[in-house]
């Protein structure tokens, strides 16, 4: 049986570090836990909307990262094209994140996959429920309908080569309730690849829930709770002693 992961996602507005909530900045921190830290994976998110001057910014953090953490490092925000994919690649990240590109224009996810491995390529999904019970996935930060179902978006993603998903409830972001555990496992259940979860973990339950109940292969946090390598460290013992295989 393959091990789950716990990932930590740290989302970026002009090169500064922010919690989130729905995108909105709660607090600022330095960087300076990064390598002391216990987790599997490290995502990087760069949600700066005004465009002018975020590259270097952001190629700055991106950078920073990769020569001081030593997991694997993914990052994403803004990659619309294979030239976009190589900058971040030649920052040091491992894995490049697609959402509003790869919805723009589909084929982005072979070409990734096709050039640097489907390991390199993680295929993002925000979604929302709607009054009627049904998703629909959203792309610009969040804020702009689709018309597309998570579901076969995922199919889709896989079929072109994603080497995993990370699936995320908008509505659920920032606020410690716990994940979307059907949405989670409606997706996990329909696709082969990894589903990484995020949006709405607020204590290490919510990790185990997200798991069991949602199919995840990895559960993700965004939140300064776990910013410590001794939460992280206690949340892989908790889910140890509730039987999930953890990596150590």
């Amino acid at each position: 049986m393959l091990r789950k992961r716990l990932i930590t996602v740290l989302t970026f507005n002009n090169g500064v570090l922010f919690r989130t909530k729905l995108f909105t900045p709660d607090y600022r921190y330095t960087l300076n836990f990064v390598d002391a830290w216990s987790v599997d994976e490290i995502v990087v998110l760069d949600i700066t909307r005004d465009q002018h001057g975020k590259g270097q910014k952001f190629a700055d953090v991106v950078s920073s990262f990769a020569t001081r953490c030593f997991v694997p490092l993914a990052a994403g925000g803004g990659v619309r094209t294979v030239s976009d994919v190589r900058s971040y690649l030649s920052y040091g990240a491992d894995k490049v994140i697609v959402n509003t590109g790869a919805l723009e224009r589909p084929e982005l996810i072979t070409e990734i996959a096709t050039l640097f491995g489907a390991q390199c390529v993680i295929t993002s999904i925000d979604a929302r429920q709607s009054a009627e019970g049904k998703y629909e996935v959203f792309s610009g930060f969040g804020q702009q309908p689709t018309g597309r179902d998570p579901v076969s978006w995922a199919r889709e993603a896989e079929q072109r080569g994603t080497g995993e998903i990370l699936i995320t409830a908008i509505d659920r972001d920032g606020y410690l309730q716990g994940y979307d555990l059907d949405l989670c496992h409606m997706v996990a259940d329909a696709v082969g690849v990894p589903v990484l979860i995020l949006g709405g973990a607020g204590n290490w339950k919510h990790f185990l829930e997200g798991i069991e109940q949602g199919h995840a292969s990895a559960v993700c946090t965004q939140n300064i709770y776990h910013f410590t390598e001794k939460s992280i460290s206690s949340a892989k013992r908790f889910l140890a002693h509730a039987g999930v295989p953890i990596r150590s």
